[in-house]
């Protein structure tokens, strides 16, 4: 059986004007590629993955994000060979125990996000531990997803409302988002994807249908301050319209 967050609190609007993002959406890419580039297994550069999420985390929270969702491991990330998945599953494990202190005190507030059935109980009750210890924390609500895809939010959102015997026309865009993995959050404005491919990977499919789209060469383990700057100073630039055309400007009569 399938289970996801369930919806709670204002899930919001996303923010259609000012200079900073309220939610921002990572795919994490190019660890492997980085850890090949310096003759490393591929672990480390996983391990250096982390590492750098960390940081990343106190970065956007210092420039007045309120939201970082990253997508840590895919639903079709099983498919990678059980050595590379193995050492992944231990390196979560590693990765909470090393950093939950640091982050609970640095005012982040962690939350899981995906199909947990398939993981250890191990793992689970780590994240519970996380979740748990976290859990009322203000400075930036970080979300990892963790056995997540787009279409299986969707999916299981679908199941929910089958479940609950509602009718066709009681199923619309406001009860679906309020179902979805993610709906504690508002949809992010920015979305940024490292390693240089230019696709989104089934991340936060419904969700994403407003963000803006920033990709970077630059892999994930590099992806510091310099970067985010980058990014963020490029969204700043967008013009946001939802859909909508601006009205034209009318010059006043001399």
């Amino acid at each position: 059986m399938t289970s996801a967050l369930a919806p709670e609190g204002d899930k919001g609007e996303p923010r259609s004007q000012g200079l900073v993002p309220r939610h921002v959406a990572v795919v994490m890419d190019g660890n492997g590629r980085w850890a090949r580039a310096r003759y490393m297994p591929r672990f480390f550069g996983h391990k250096a993955g982390v590492d750098a999420l960390v940081r990343a985390v106190n970065l956007f929270a210092d420039r007045g994000v309120e939201y970082l969702s990253v997508f840590a491991f895919s639903s079709e990330n099983w498919k990678r060979p059980s050595e590379e998945v193995s050492g992944l599953m231990s390196l979560v494990l590693v990765a909470v125990s090393k950093y939950l202190g640091k982050l609970a005190k640095d005012g982040v507030r962690i939350r899981i996000v995906g199909d947990r059935s398939a993981v250890s109980d191990k793992l689970r009750e780590a994240w519970e531990q996380a979740e748990a210890l976290t859990r009322e924390n203000t400075r930036i609500t970080l979300a990892v997803a963790f056995n997540y895809g787009g279409r299986w939010d969707m999916v299981q959102a679908a199941r929910r409302a089958v479940a609950e015997g509602l009718a066709p026309e009681q199923i619309d865009e406001t009860w679906l988002s309020r179902h979805m993995a993610l709906a504690f959050a508002p949809d992010p404005d920015l979305f940024i994807r490292t390693g240089g491919e230019m696709r989104i990977s089934n991340f936060m499919l419904w969700q994403s249908a407003y963000a803006e789209f920033y990709f970077t060469d630059c892999l994930w383990p590099d992806f510091g301050a310099e970067e985010i700057d980058r990014a963020l100073a490029a969204f700043a630039q967008r013009d946001r319209r939802f859909g909508m055309i601006r009205p034209p400007v009318v010059q006043a009569a001399e």
